[in-house]
């Protein structure tokens, strides 16, 4: 297996929860959350705002097409910070202690662009990568194999020296497809370990 010379991130479900039914359900309640899912393809509307469309724009519209759920809709532009949170405080740990080794440590995340532009005063952390492929900027989300060839012209590593984390196993099958090295992650002490075991981190730094 070849050395790992960076290693790319996703950040929903890795870095930041990312758990829009648990919003609502808390919010509104399961059953009603449960409805409006079954009536709405909100994650696909989410997947235009990720693919570049504008945030705003985007619910708003989706809103008004759909009287019913109005109010609720407005939730996901309205309070999307609350659906993006809290982060994963392990993995962020991972993050540093890769870049204090000197390991070039990359995002490659499905994200709007102005989502994107909310999230970064809230986690700081997100402006310390040395590159970041954010999908709204490149207008194609994962697991489309474009994305993957756009961040290998872009850093011009060998894809089998890419170590990915992702949490939707469509979009580490697409990553390996093109030779990358790739991790499921469950849980960041599952990323810790794997890190560990290719030579990255010590276990001390891992935790």
């Amino acid at each position: 297996m070849a050395d790992v010379q960076a290693v790319v991130f996703d950040i929903g479900n890795v870095l930041i929860e990312w758990q829009p039914e648990r919003f609502f359900d808390s919010v509104i309640g399961p059953d009603r959350r449960a409805a409006m899912f079954a009536a709405i393809d909100l994650h696909g509307i989410n997947d235009a705002v990720d693919r570049g469309s504008n945030f705003r724009d985007t619910i708003h519209a989706a809103a008004e097409a759909n009287p019913d759920w109005r109010a609720e809709v407005l939730m996901w532009h309205d309070r999307w910070i609350d659906m993006a949170s809290p982060a994963i405080d392990h993995s962020v740990r991972l993050l540093r202690a890769l870049r204090a080794n000197g390991v070039q440590v990359f995002a490659l995340t499905n994200f709007g662009i102005q989502t994107f532009q909310i999230a970064e005063p809230v986690y700081p952390f997100l402006s310390e990568f040395d590159r970041r492929y954010i999908s709204g900027h490149m207008a194609v989300i994962k697991p489309d194999p474009e994305i993957y060839a756009m961040v290998e012209d872009d850093c011009g590593l060998d894809p089998a020296t890419l170590l990915f984390a992702d949490d939707r196993i469509d979009n580490i099958t697409a990553a390996a497809a093109r030779g990358w090295q790739t991790h499921l992650f469950t849980h960041p002490q599952g990323w810790a370990d794997r890190l560990v075991a290719a030579g990255l981190l010590s276990e001390s730094q891992a935790r």
